[in-house]
């Protein structure tokens, strides 16, 4: 039994839905961590994108792409974190309109 092939168009539509939703979440939601999610939802659809076009031509480099943007990600999250810690500890709170003044 043949494995059924999906069209990469699917692949590209499930990603530009992914990455609207990342779009709008940040766009919307004032919760830094909330925000930093939305990031990582818009990374994450670009790579679905990569990956369905390296699947479609027959190349790794697009598989190549996605595995540093994972990486560059993956140090974004710690640095993210971090500053998100950080910044509750002392303001006491991840709201973004709260933290418009930096001042201690």
């Amino acid at each position: 039994m043949q494995p059924v092939s999906v069209p990469v168009e699917n692949f590209v539509l499930l990603s530009a839905v992914l990455f609207i939703m990342g779009v709008l979440g940040v766009l919307v939601r004032r919760n830094a961590i909330m925000i930093f999610m939305s990031v990582e939802l818009m990374l994450n659809s670009a790579n679905l994108a990569l990956v369905a076009f390296a699947r479609q031509w027959g190349d790794v480099g697009g598989q190549l792409m996605v595995f540093f943007v994972i990486t560059v990600a993956a140090a974004e999250v710690a640095i993210g974190l971090a500053l998100i810690v950080a910044i509750f500890k002392t303001k006491h709170s991840t709201d973004i309109d709260e933290l418009n003044t930096m001042q201690g």
